[in-house]
C-alpha cells in the first residue's frame, strides 16, 4: 500500500541542535547514574593516562640518550607498565559501564514509550498506523540508546583528553603547540557546515523509515486481501517506490558522512605534517628541546586529532540519533486528550482504600447524554444537540444506516471519546469529574471483530480480570454458550488461539470476547455488532448468552440484524447523529416509519436470501 493521506509526521525545522532535547533525554540515564558517573570518571582518569604515556616515553628516550643508569631506566619501564595496566582496566570498565547504560535506556525509554501508547485516547491512533507507532518503540529506541553512552563517553574522554594534550604541548614548547593549533577554525567551519546538511537528510531517513514501518505493517496485516484480489505486483510497485525514497536519503546520508571524517581526519593530518616540519627545523637550529620531547610532541600532535575525530565521529551520528531522540521524545511527551482532571487526581491521592475512584465498586444507575455535540472533523459533525437517557437494567438499542452516529454513541458513553459540547452524566455528575481508569473498569465492550492475544483460551477469558481462578473462567464461558465448543476443541482451555486468535473461527472468537467482558462483570456493557459476522447457529448462542449477562445492567447494543434487538427496552433509530425515533420493537413496528422501513426491508432480503440458497 502506499502512503496513507492519514499518516502524520511530524516535522522539526532548522538544521542545528536541539540541546535542550538531549537533556530531557539524559533525564532518563538518571535512575542510572551509577554506571554513569563510572562510565564519566572513567573517561576522565583515562584521558589523563593516556596524557601521561607520551610524556613517560620522552623520559624514558632522554635517559636512554643521555646513557644514564640501568636503575632509572628500569624505573621509567616499571612506570610505563602501571599506566599500560591502568589503561587497561579503564577500557574494561568504561566499556562495562557504557553496555550498562545503553541497555537501561533502552528498556526505560521502551517501557516510557509503551506506557504513553496505554494511557491515549483513541483519537492518537486514528491518525497513526500501528507500524508508525512500532518504529518508535524499536529503531528509534535503539538509535538514542546505542548512540547516547558512547557519545557521553567520547564527550568526557575526548574533550578531557584534548584538553591534557594542548596543556602538554604548550608546555613542551608553545609556538609549535600554535601550529597544531591552527586546524582549529577550519575544522570548526567544516563541522558547522556538515552538521547542518547531516542533520536535515538524517531526519528524511527517519521519517521515511517510520511510513515504510506502518506501510510494511499494513501490508503483511493485509496479505490475504492482496493475494485474494491478485495485487502482488501493484502492492510490490507501491511498497518499492517508498523504499526507493528510503534509499535515496540513506545513500546521500552515508556520503555526507563519508565526507565529513576523512575532511577531519586530513585537517588533523595537516597539523600535524605543519608540527613536524616546524619542529625539524627548530631541532636543526639547536632548539632548546630535546630529542625525547620532540617525539613526545610528535605523539601529542598525532593524538590531538585522535578525539577530534571520535568525536566528530559521534556528532554525525548524533545528527541521525537527534531525529530519532526528536520522535521518541515527542510520543513520551504527548498529553493524552482524556485524562483525570486535577481535583479527580487530588480525590484519587485522598480516597480511603477500595474506595469507587482507586478501583472500589461504586453503582452506577444513570448514564444521561445532555445537548452533546460531537465531530471527528469540525466541518463534519456526527452528533447535535444529542440527548439520551439510560437507566440500570435498560438495554438501549441503536439502529441506523451506517455513519449514522451509532458506535459514536456508545464511545462516548465509554469515554474512548468526550463530547466537543454538552455533558454525559453519571447518577446527575459529569463524567469528567470522576476517575477514568475506575469508570473504564466498569465497562465490558464487545466489538463486531473482537481481538484475541497470542495464548491460550483460558488466557484470553482471563484477561478480563487477571485474578480469576480456572473454576471463574469456566463460569464465565458457561454463561455465555462457549464452554462445550472449548472442551470440543483439541487442547481444550489450553488450546493457542494463534496470533490475533487465528485459529478460532470468527464466532468462536466472539464468544470468547463475550466470556472475557462477562469475567470482569461490569456495570456498563457496549455490543458493538456483535452478531453481524457470525452464522445463525453462533448467533442463536451469542443472543442466549447477551439475554442473560445484559439483566439488571445497563447496556448499549448496536445491531446490523434487527431481529437481535426486539427484547430491547427502548430502540433508538439514529439518522445523521440525531434519535428520528424511538420505542420497543412492537411500538416502532405500529408506527410504520424508519424503523418499520428499515425492518421490513431487512426481512425480505433475508428471505430472498434464504431462498436463493
Amino acid at each position: 500500500m502506499s502512503q496513507s493521506p492519514f499518516i502524520q509526521e511530524e516535522e522539526y525545522a532548522g538544521g542545528k541542535f536541539n540541546w535542550g532535547l538531549w537533556r530531557r533525554i539524559l533525564r532518563h540515564a538518571r535512575p542510572h547514574r551509577i554506571w554513569f558517573w563510572t562510565m564519566v570518571c572513567s573517561g576522565l582518569v583515562l584521558a589523563g593516562v593516556e596524557t601521561m604515556l607520551p610524556i613517560s616515553n620522552a623520559w624514558l628516550i632522554d635517559e636512554a640518550v643521555a646513557g644514564r643508569t640501568d636503575a632509572a631506566f628500569m624505573w621509567y619501564a616499571a612506570l610505563y607498565v602501571i599506566l599500560v595496566t591502568i589503561f587497561s582496566a579503564l577500557v574494561w570498565l568504561f566499556i562495562r559501564a557504557a553496555g550498562h547504560l545503553s541497555t537501561a535506556v533502552a528498556y526505560d525509554l521502551r517501557a516510557k514509550g509503551f506506557g504513553r501508547l496505554q494511557e491515549l485516547p483513541f483519537s492518537f491512533y486514528d491518525t497513526r498506523p500501528t507500524g508508525w507507532l512500532v518504529s518508535r518503540l524499536t529503531s528509534d529506541c535503539t538509535k538514542i540508546s546505542s548512540l547516547l553512552p558512547w557519545f557521553l563517553l567520547d564527550l568526557s574522554w575526548g574533550s578531557s583528553f584534548l584538553v591534557g594534550i594542548s596543556i602538554a604541548m604548550f608546555i613542551l614548547d608553545w609556538q609549535l603547540a600554535l601550529w597544531v593549533l591552527v586546524i582549529v577554525p577550519p575544522l570548526s567551519l567544516v563541522s558547522w557546515y556538515f552538521q547542518r546538511k547531516l542533520l536535515r537528510s538524517s531526519r528524511l531517513v527517519r521519517r521515511t523509515n517510520s511510513i515504510i514501518t506502518g506501510v510494511y505493517n499494513e501490508g503483511l496485516m493485509g496479505v490475504r486481501t492482496t493475494r485474494a484480489l491478485s495485487r502482488e505486483e501493484e502492492s510490490l510497485a507501491e511498497f518499492q517506490v517508498q523504499s526507493g525514497d528510503l534509499k535515496r536519503y540513506t545513500i546521500r546520508n552515508s556520503l555526507q558522512s563519508a565526507v565529513y571524517l576523512p575532511c577531519i581526519i586530513s585537517l588533523g593530518a595537516v597539523g600535524v605534517g605543519m608540527a613536524l616540519w616546524k619542529g625539524g627545523l627548530q631541532l636543526q637550529e639547536g632548539s632548546s628541546l630535546s630529542l625525547g620531547d620532540l617525539i613526545a610532541f610528535m605523539q601529542f600532535a598525532v593524538l590531538f586529532s585522535m578525539p577530534i575525530q571520535e568525536i566528530a565521529a559521534r556528532i554525525t551520528d548524533l545528527q541521525a540519533a537527534q531525529a530519532a531522540a526528536e520522535r521518541i521524545q515527542s510520543l513520551i511527551d504527548t498529553v493524552p486528550e482524556i485524562r483525570d482532571t486535577p481535583d479527580v487526581v487530588e480525590a484519587i491521592r485522598r480516597a480511603p482504600a477500595g474506595g469507587p475512584e482507586d478501583g472500589g465498586r461504586s453503582d452506577i444507575t444513570t448514564i444521561e447524554f445532555k445537548h452533546v455535540d460531537f465531530w471527528y472533523k469540525p466541518a463534519e459533525p456526527v452528533l447535535l444537540d444529542f440527548n439520551m437517557r439510560v437507566e440500570e437494567g435498560q438495554t438501549i438499542a441503536l439502529v441506523g444506516a451506517t455513519g449514522g452516529g451509532k458506535t459514536t454513541i456508545a464511545s462516548l458513553a465509554a469515554r474512548f471519546y468526550e463530547p466537543k459540547r454538552g455533558d454525559i452524566l453519571l447518577d446527575g455528575v459529569e463524567y469528567r469529574h470522576r476517575s477514568l481508569h475506575w469508570y473504564q473498569s466498569q465497562l465490558g465492550v464487545v466489538l463486531q471483530t473482537p481481538h484475541l492475544f497470542s495464548g491460550t483460551i483460558r488466557d484470553n477469558i482471563r484477561y478480563g480480570r487477571l485474578d480469576a481462578t480456572d473454576l471463574d473462567v469456566e463460569r464465565a464461558a458457561t454463561m455465555v454458550n462457549a464452554h462445550q465448543f472449548i472442551q470440543g476443541h483439541d487442547g481444550g482451555y489450553e488450546a493457542e488461539v494463534g496470533e490475533g486468535g487465528i485459529r478460532l473461527s470468527v464466532g468462536q472468537r466472539q464468544l470468547i470476547a463475550l466470556a472475557r467482558a462477562v469475567l470482569a462483570d461490569p456495570q456498563i456493557f457496549i455490543m458493538d455488532e456483535a452478531t453481524s459476522s457470525v452464522d445463525t447457529e453462533t448467533e442463536q448462542l451469542i443472543q442466549a448468552a447477551i439475554d442473560t449477562v445484559l439483566k439488571g445492567r445497563i447496556a448499549f447494543v448496536i445491531a446490523h440484524r434487527l431481529s437481535t434487538i426486539r427484547a430491547a427496552n427502548v430502540i433508538l433509530v439514529i439518522d445523521d447523529g440525531r434519535i428520528v425515533e424511538q420505542g420497543t420493537h412492537s411500538e416502532l413496528l405500529s408506527a410504520k416509519g424508519h424503523y418499520w422501513r428499515l425492518y421490513t426491508r431487512q426481512e425480505a432480503e433475508e428471505a430472498e436470501a434464504s431462498l436463493g440458497s
